[in-house]
């Protein structure tokens, strides 16, 4: 049996006296979509926040692409992707733009970023609009030019933080679309927190 991509034994955060998350075991098999259902408040958030190492846990243990998230954060950022809640695009570049902006935070070579940004807008069918500013897209096209940000590097893990919020029913159906295409060519896994059941299921 495969190793799993994301282990978690027994994790606990805490905020003073608040209990955000309690007690949370769970494995991840490599290149497997995984729920994490619960209603607003339930700890998800945190929970991703913590597996992507930009919140410290209070207890237990966590490992990402066989990395602890304590004690080699950088190893860990290195072999994901994340899609935040919030809209954290800058909407004054165009969509080509923000990706290349990205590419270059993460040290892509020039020589690969033409190729591997062209690649992650044709993945979310946004070729032809590229050159747009982003503050001229919808906000269907806006989350999957994120999705396409964070694929960008080949992460093994595309972490997405309800990555449909907000979304009209046909919008939340494309994305869909696009997360399943994304498994399938490029063998990601995906961890993405959910309160709707139906995108559970």
């Amino acid at each position: 049996m495969t190793e799993p991509v994301i282990r978690v034994r027994d994790l606990v955060k805490r905020y003073g006296e608040i209990e955000a998350v309690r007690g949370i075991d769970l494995d991840v098999q490599p290149g497997e979509i995984f729920g994490f259902l619960g209603p607003n408040g339930a700890g998800k958030s945190t929970t991703i926040s913590i597996l992507c190492t930009l919140v410290k846990l209070t207890g237990g243990t966590a490992t990402v692409a066989g990395y602890d998230v304590m004690r080699d954060p950088a190893a860990v950022r290195s072999h994901i992707g994340l899609v935040f809640q919030d809209a954290s695009l800058d909407a004054q570049l165009t969509g080509r733009e923000n990706l290349e902006f990205h590419a270059f935070l993460y040290g892509l070579p020039s020589a690969l970023r033409r190729e591997r940004i062209d690649h992650a807008l044709e993945m979310v069918e946004l070729t032809d609009r590229a050159k747009s500013p982003v503050i001229t897209y919808s906000g269907g096209m806006k989350r999957r030019l994120e999705i396409a940000r964070g694929i960008l590097h080949y992460p093994q893990v595309l972490f997405l933080d309800e990555p449909t919020l907000g979304l009209d029913p046909q919008t939340r159906k494309r994305i869909w679309e696009y997360i399943h295409r994304l498994r399938q060519r490029e063998g990601i896994t995906i961890f993405m927190t959910t309160h709707y059941m139906d995108e559970a299921e």
